[in-house]
This record gives C-alpha cells, structure tokens and sequence, in this order.
C-alpha cells in the first residue's frame, strides 16, 4: 500500500517531496500537452522551492532514459512473450507506447529526480495537522 510520507507516494502522484500535501504541478493531467511541465515555484503548504537552481530539470533527461527503458522492455514481455505476436509487431507496440505514454515518463523522471535530492519531512505534515486542529 501506497501512502503519504513514503518516497514511493511523491514519485508516483508528484506530490510535494518534503510535505507530500499538494502536487508538485499546475495541472494534475499530463495529458494537457500545453501544461506537462508547467510545475509551481514553491509548495503552498511547507514552502519547498521546486526549482532548486536553473536547469536542475535538466537532470531528470539522464532519468528517462531509463524510465522509457521500462516501459519497452514491458510492452514488448506484453506482446512479444505473452501475447506471442511477431517481432515487427512487438516493434510497433514498442514505439506506441513510448509516444503514448510520453508524458507519464517525463513526469515520472522529473518526479523521480527531485526525489533523489529531497526527502520527506515528518514534522512538517505534524505542523500541518496541528494548524488543522
């Protein structure tokens, strides 16, 4: 099970690192092409700067790398070994699911990243629930 102070809950739901109270973006939706990207500059509840200096994103390109790696290694077990489809086939699935699910790795390596550097901090979920008192 999944929840809030677990490293795993902000990769996976992009929220805050430190707080896990709010999402790390503007839009929940990847899907919104316009808006993937598009993060807040600090976190509403705990204060977390998003944006730990210029281009610290530009890290997370190393990330999904491997992130895509996953996904055509699972869409080709999935149609190449349990679906027993021919390798050209396999190919296809390969490329459609890395252009469909695009947005989910970018997310998923930005999520993972800022991860890497930032840690969950008990007290200030405590401090929240206390002001909630």
């Amino acid at each position: 099970m999944i929840r809030k102070g677990m490293k795993l809950y902000s990769i996976l739901f992009g929220a805050c690192p430190k707080c896990h109270q709010e999402s790390m973006y503007v839009n929940k939706n990847p899907y919104e092409l316009s808006e993937t990207l598009k993060i807040h500059d600090n976190c509403s509840h705990c204060g977390t700067k998003y944006r730990m200096e210029p281009s610290f994103f530009y890290g997370s390109m190393y990330v999904s790398y491997g992130v895509g790696i996953a996904f055509a290694v699972a869409a080709f077990v999935i149609s190449y070994l349990m679906l027993e489809s021919s390798l050209l086939t396999s190919f296809v699935a390969i490329v459609l699911t890395l252009i469909g699910f695009m947005p989910v790795i970018m997310r998923l390596s930005r999520n993972i990243w800022i991860n890497l550097f930032m840690s969950y901090d008990k007290s200030l979920s405590r401090k929240d629930a206390e002001s909630q008192s």
